[in-house]
This record gives structure tokens, C-alpha cells and sequence, in this order.
């Protein structure tokens, strides 16, 4: 029985980066010589088990043979037999397939190495095109690593876009397509996850009303880089930075604009009420991806109100106050920051309007922070019972609003 360091963990060390998962491939053992040391099964599909003492995962080497569609139509073969290359082959990408054995050695039959150092994403063998999961695992592989440097294989992308062609990420489910989405969201560049989609065809088949954003015209005095899709890329590039690894942020700044997409014709390049069309596909998109319910609703509340945010400076201190209850901001005062972010992103993921200042952001927070302070505690005591208190909570804190001093 040997056991290698495989996978991520060999990866980024080489790269450099933190390792965040060390798994194990386990290459001449039986499940029961596992179970025989003290390590516990946890796999379904296959063996896989956890140390007994690290709780780091340990693999049986195994082969793959695709026996239908999709990210399921797979058989496994652990036989003790399987050799550790044989089992590095069936991976991704050749950065994925280096090992490394307890003394340090490295093991790399497929070039993974010299992928390392070129910064490219290749993928290992013809069988990547088996499992249409990879497709949204190497774009959002380049999510993380295009800030490095890396591009993907010419010849990675032409098998994409044939396995997209083939209609293989029509199968894919949704839970997979959106547990990779929220990866890549949180990731530091997430327009290269929606670039590569686009550029192999699967942006079209997944997102559809995301790929509906490019080659819609925007005003240029206001963006100045004109296609909508462009603007998008922009925002949640932006949005990572502004909040990394948040991907409610990423999510809320990717589906901001989608009405944009529904403008008249005629109307273009003004887009006249996008954030009332907007709802709709966000939350046909939503509710297709199954994605968690808060990413929904604050997505909605995002689209609606991200041009009353842009005018906060504008509004009326009752307005204000009127905002805050439209996103429930005295119940849930949590989602005034991430609110704020995303607008803050869509301001500034414009080209050439990177650096620009947000004043807004700093006005509204002080706005709510004020409003917050407002207590029933002093109407209760004046003896109002009910609405009468509803309304003297309103008017107060109307009244602390306007005493916020707003941004010159």
C-alpha cells in the first residue's frame, strides 16, 4: 500500500498559495486494509475515507468508465491493481495531476509541471470531454487563476465547445452549476468564469440571460465601455475586490442589470425601467439554479433599488427612510452592506471608473445608523399604544435622517 498527496494540494503549494484541502490517493490497498488501520468511509460513489487521526481524505486509486450522460453516468474500478497514473489520468487538468509521494518526490506523467509554469489549464487526457461538470470547473479554475497569469489550452477550449455542442451541459443539474457559479463568484476574478463560459458556448446554455447582456449598447457618458456584458464582467470583478469571497455580493452584482436585456429595441441606448424588467429573469435564473433563498431575494431587492442608491444624495430624508424599509433594513440591518457593495461595484466596474469615489455608500450608512437609534422605548412611555407608535418611530426617525450631514 502507498499512499501520494494529490490534487490541489500539490498544486498550490507549487504555486505558492496557502493549501486549503490535502487529499490522498491510495494506490495497492482493498477497502478493508483501510478500515483494518482505523479510517473511516465516507464515500458513496467510491471508496473514500478519512484519517484517523488528520480527518484528511484518502482515496483507493481508481479508474472511470463513462456509461451514460451527465455528471452521474460514470462506473469505478478500485481494484488494488490500479496504478497511481492510471488514476492521475482521469483528472481534469494536468495541474491536477501531479502527485507527491513521503519523501517529497513529485509525480507527474502528463506535464502538469511545465502547465504550471507556462500558466496554462490543460486538460489531461480526450476523457475531460466525459464529464460536462469540467467545464465549469475550468472556467472557474481560471476565475482563480487568471490573476496569475493562466489562459486555457487552445485545445481545452475546442473540446469544451464540442462537448457543449454534443448538448453534454444540458445535463448537467442544477445543484452542480450552481455550487461551481458560487465558487467562481467568490473567486478573485470572476469575469473570467463568464468569458469562458461565453467563449465555448456554454454561457448561452446555462445562463441564458446573462449571455443575453452582450452587444446590448448602454449610454456611453455613463458607460463608457457601451455593452452591457462588458459592464457585467466589470461588476463582479469589482464586486471581488470590493468583497472577496463573498458570493451573495458576486451573486447580486452578476444578475444586477438583466433587464437591460429586455429594453426595446427603440429605446436603446437609455434603458428606461431595466430594474423593473429585471425581476423577472432574476428570478426565473433563481429559481432554475435553486440557489439559496437570501441570494434570491436580495438579488431582486438589488436589481430594484441599485438606482435609488446611485441617487441617495438626492432623496428626500423620508425617502431615505422609505429605502430602508424596502429592503427590511430595521430587521435584517445586515443587508444594508451588502447592498451598498454591489451598487458601490456597479458605479465603479465601468471603464475608467475604477477608482472613482462612492460618497453614497458613507451617507447611507450613517442614514441607517441614525435611523437605528430611534427606539420605541420614549412613545411607550408617553403612553401611545399600537400604530400611534408605528407612526411617532417613522416620523423620528425621519427626523434623524435629516440631521445626517450629506457629502458635498
Amino acid at each position: 500500500m502507498r499512499t501520494y498527496l494529490v490534487g490541489g494540494a500539490v498544486r498550490d503549494k507549487l504555486l505558492g498559495r496557502a493549501v486549503a484541502d490535502r487529499d490522498h490517493v491510495v494506490v495497492g490497498a482493498r477497502p478493508e486494509d483501510l478500515l483494518e488501520r482505523g479510517y473511516r468511509p465516507v464515500g458513496k460513489d467510491f471508496p473514500v475515507f478519512l484519517h484517523p487521526d488528520s480527518g484528511e481524505e484518502y482515496a483507493l486509486a481508481r479508474t472511470e468508465r463513462k456509461t451514460g450522460r451527465g455528471y452521474h453516468g460514470f462506473a469505478f474500478d478500485a481494484d488494488p491493481s490500479v496504478t497511481l497514473e492510471q488514476d492521475l489520468q482521469r483528472r481534469d487538468l494536468t495541474i491536477n495531476a501531479i502527485a507527491e509521494d513521503a519523501e517529497g518526490r513529485l509525480i507527474d506523467p502528463f506535464g502538469g509541471l511545465a502547465d504550471l509554469e507556462a500558466r496554462v489549464l490543460r486538460h489531461v487526457s480526450p476523457a475531460f470531454a466525459e464529464d460536462p461538470v469540467r467545464i465549469l470547473r475550468v472556467a472557474r479554475f481560471l476565475a482563480r487563476y487568471a490573476p496569475l497569469g493562466f489562459r486555457i489550452a487552445e485545445e481545452t477550449l475546442v473540446l469544451m465547445r464540442g462537448m457543449v455542442a454534443a448538448g453534454e451541459a444540458d445535463h448537467l443539474v442544477p445543484e452542480r452549476v450552481w455550487a461551481e457559479t458560487r465558487k467562481a463568484l467568490a473567486e478573485p476574478r470572476p469575469s473570467a468564469f463568464l468569458s469562458s463560459l461565453r467563449a465555448c458556448g456554454a454561457l448561452r446554455v446555462l445562463f441564458a440571460e446573462v449571455d443575453a447582456l452582450y452587444g446590448v449598447p448602454q449610454r456611453a457618458e455613463f458607460h463608457p465601455e457601451v455593452d452591457t456584458g462588458i459592464h457585467v464582467e466589470l461588476v463582479v470583478d469589482m464586486a471581488a475586490q470590493l468583497a472577496p469571497g463573498d458570493d451573495l455580493v458576486g451573486w447580486c452584482a452578476l444578475v444586477h442589470d438583466l433587464g437591460k436585456a429586455l429594453t426595446p429595441a427603440e429605446e436603446l441606448p437609455r434603458h428606461v425601467m431595466h430594474e423593473e424588467r429585471g425581476v423577472a429573469p432574476i428570478e426565473a435564473l433563481a429559481a432554475r439554479l435553486r440557489v439559496p433563498a437570501e441570494h434570491a431575494a436580495l438579488a431582486v431587492l438589488c436589481c430594484r433599488l441599485h438606482l435609488l442608491v446611485h441617487r441617495a444624495l438626492e432623496l428626500k430624508p423620508s425617502t431615505v427612510l422609505k429605502l430602508f424599509e424596502r429592503f427590511d433594513g430595521f430587521r435584517k440591518p445586515q443587508r444594508l452592506d451588502r447592498l451598498l457593495t454591489v451598487c458601490e461595484a456597479d458605479k465603479r466596474g465601468r471603464a475608467g471608473l475604477a477608482d472613482s469615489d462612492y460618497p453614497q455608500a458613507g451617507y447611507l450608512r450613517a442614514a441607517h445608523a441614525a435611523a437605528c437609534a430611534v427606539t420605541a422605548a420614549p412613545f411607550v412611555a408617553e403612553g401611545l399604544q399600537g400604530p400611534a407608535i408605528a407612526e411617532a418611530m417613522r416620523a423620528a426617525r425621519v427626523r434623524a435622517i435629516a440631521a445626517v450631514t450629506r457629502p458635498d
